[in-house]
C-alpha cells in the first residue's frame, strides 16, 4: 500500500472477509439501526470462523451511555454454522472522538491503529466518517510512538514502547512479549506506517536503513507526555468502571461463559433463563456443578 494515509487507511478497511463474518456484520447493523460494523482481531488475519468473532456496531446520534462500550455477545445459525461474536456497541461520534484522542480514553486509538475492517456500512458517508476515525487513531498512536519510544530506534522500537504503555494504563493480562506478537503477525499492516503517519502531522524524522529518529524538540515531546499522562493516570479507573458495568449489562454473558466452560473443559451446562438474567446470582451453582461434574470425569477416567 502506498499514498496518503488516508488511502492506505481506506485501502486496509476495504479488505476482503469471508462471507459469513459479512452476513453477520450486515445482520448486526441492520438489528441496531447502526452506520457501520468494524471487524477485528485475530479470525479477521487468519479468516477462521472458529471462536469469537469481534465486532465493533457504530450507532447514529449521540453516545447514550456514559460508561461505553455496551459489550454483548450473541450466537448465529448460518447456513450450517454456528457463529460466536462479542460486540462492542458505542455511537459513530463518540468512537470518531475517542480515536481522535479527544476523551480520556485509551483503548479505541490503540485498538484501531491494528488492522480491522469495514465488514458492513449503511452508506458512503458513514464508511468515509469511519476512515476518518482510523486515520485519527493512526496519527494519535504514531505521536505518542514517538515521545514515549528511543531517541532513534526501528519502527517496531516504536509500536512496542507504545503498546507496552497502554498495557500497563489498563487492567489487562497480557503475556509477555504481546506487543512482538502483534507486530509480528501483522507485519504488512505496520510496514512504513509509522514514518507515512508522522509526515502527515508535521513530526519530521531523519531515515537511516531500518533506523528512524524523530525530531520532536522538548517542548512538543512533552506536551503530548502530558496529555499521555491524564491518560495513563485515568486508565485503570476507567477499565475498572466498564469492568463494573460489565458484570450487571453484558447482555448474553450467560451464554458467553457457557461456552467458554465447554471449550476449556469439555462440560456443558444448560443456560436457563434465570442463568442468563442473572448471571452473578447463579454464577455459585453453576460453579458447584462444574466441580462435580469435574470431578465425577476424572473418575470416570481413572
Amino acid at each position: 500500500m502506498s499514498g496518503s494515509l488516508r488511502d492506505r487507511v481506506t485501502e486496509a478497511l476495504a479488505q476482503d472477509v469471508r462471507p459469513e463474518v459479512a452476513a453477520f456484520a450486515s445482520k448486526l447493523g441492520a438489528e441496531a439501526g447502526a452506520l457501520a460494523v468494524l471487524f477485528y482481531g485475530s479470525n479477521l488475519r487468519t479468516g477462521s470462523l472458529e471462536g469469537v468473532l469481534d465486532f465493533y456496531v457504530l450507532l447514529p446520534g449521540p453516545q447514550v451511555e456514559r460508561i461505553w462500550p455496551r459489550v454483548s455477545y450473541r450466537e448465529w445459525r448460518h447456513e450450517r454454522s454456528i457463529l460466536r461474536a462479542k460486540i462492542a456497541t458505542m455511537s459513530l461520534a463518540k468512537f470518531r472522538a475517542a480515536a481522535a484522542g479527544e476523551t480520556r480514553d485509551t483503548t479505541i486509538w490503540a485498538r484501531f491503529v491494528q488492522p480491522s475492517a469495514l465488514a458492513w456500512t449503511r452508506d458512503q458517508e458513514a464508511a468515509e466518517s469511519v476512515q476518518e476515525a482510523v486515520v485519527a487513531a493512526a496519527r494519535i498512536a504514531s505521536r505518542l510512538a514517538a515521545a514515549l519510544g528511543p531517541e532513534e530506534g526501528t519502527a517496531g522500537d516504536y509500536w512496542r514502547a507504545l503498546f507496552r504503555a497502554t498495557y500497563r494504563a489498563e487492567f489487562r493480562v497480557e503475556k509477555a512479549g504481546r506487543e512482538n506478537d502483534i507486530l509480528a503477525v501483522n507485519r504488512a499492516h505496520f510496514d512504513g506506517l509509522l514514518p507515512l503517519a508522522w509526515s502527515e502531522q508535521d513530526i519530521e524524522f531523519v531515515r537511516d536503513g531500518e533506523r528512524l529518529r524523530p525530531g520532536l524538540d522538548e517542548r512538543r515531546r512533552a506536551t503530548i507526555r502530558r496529555w499521555w499522562n491524564t491518560r495513563q493516570r485515568l486508565g485503570k479507573p476507567l477499565n475498572l468502571l466498564r469492568l463494573s458495568k460489565a458484570t450487571t449489562t453484558f447482555e448474553g454473558a450467560a451464554a458467553y461463559a457457557a461456552w467458554k466452560v465447554e471449550r476449556h473443559t469439555g462440560i456443558a451446562f444448560e443456560v436457563t433463563p434465570f442463568r442468563e438474567k442473572h448471571p452473578l446470582l447463579a454464577a455459585p451453582g453453576v460453579l458447584w456443578t462444574l466441580w462435580r461434574r469435574g470431578r465425577k470425569k476424572r473418575a470416570d477416567h481413572m
